[in-house]
């Protein structure tokens, strides 16, 4: 997506026609809905969500000043998670399914999945790892402690040329705050996400995650369950991770 927001519009025949083969070629789907701060408390009511259950997350993105990788649909990202190990990722977005590197495709813990909201969709390949705690950032080599051998080839294959992991600035610390629910009335796992910027805006998120095969009826399920409470399904939709990029670049560059 090339914005940070999108206007909620119904999917259009070549839409549907384009979405349809990537769901297909797709290990997940998942459904999400970022909500307008002016209804983040009834929102919060209506789904009966306690944030003192939320689990605390530290992300931090890199990329360059300018944002080259963002511009090459490169994402790379490190997470520290209360209670349970950290984990790092580089991710593709967007990306053909039918087009990955078979050998990409086969490797442990790669796996391409198809984000839904309201107005639009994108289909990405990630690369994760699983790390211990207390991982950090910091020091010259510091992406060959965070990121595996897969990761930093997949990172080469398609970084813009000349861009190094090392060389990336760190983009963050943003704090998330993640809740895991099953609403009554709803016989899925929701999961909520506040995320809280420096300069203290927030982004809500509600997400739902489901097989290819499931999406269009997960979707219609999940649509007519947030309408009966109340919840705007038409309100502009927001990216999470490409206002954290922004936002820190446009500190590094005032800096």
């Amino acid at each position: 997506m090339a914005a940070t927001t999108t206007r909620r519009r119904a999917l259009s025949d070549e839409q549907l026609a384009e979405l349809l083969p990537l769901i297909g070629g797709a290990d997940t789907v998942e459904l999400k809905l970022t909500i307008p701060d002016s209804q983040a408390r009834s929102t919060v009511a209506a789904l009966g969500m306690d944030p003192l259950d939320a689990q605390i997350r530290q992300v931090f993105f890199f990329d360059t000043p300018d944002l080259a990788l963002d511009r090459a649909g490169v994402v790379v990202r490190a997470r520290r998670v209360q209670r349970k190990g950290d984990d790092t990722v580089v991710k593709l977005r967007p990306v053909d399914p039918d087009k990955v590197d078979p050998a990409v495709r086969e490797a442990p813990g790669f796996g391409i999945e198809v984000d839904a909201m309201p107005g639009g969709f994108v289909c990405s390949g990630s690369m994760k790892r699983a790390l211990g705690r207390a991982t950090r950032c910091a020091g010259r080599s510091w992406a060959r402690k965070l990121f595996s051998k897969d990761q930093r080839a997949l990172f080469a294959a398609h970084a813009p040329e000349g861009v190094e992991l090392d060389d990336l600035a760190i983009l963050g610390p943003i704090f998330v705050l993640k809740l895991r629910l099953t609403p009554k009335g709803y016989d899925r796992r929701l999961v909520g996400e506040l995320w809280l910027y420096p300069d203290d805006s927030r982004v809500v998120e509600l997400s739902t995650k489901c097989l290819p095969s499931e999406a269009f009826g997960v979707a219609a399920e999940t649509r007519v369950f947030l309408s009966e409470r109340g919840v705007d399904l038409g309100a502009e939709q927001q990216t999470k991770t490409r206002k954290a990029l922004r936002f820190f670049a446009k500190r590094l560059a005032e800096a």
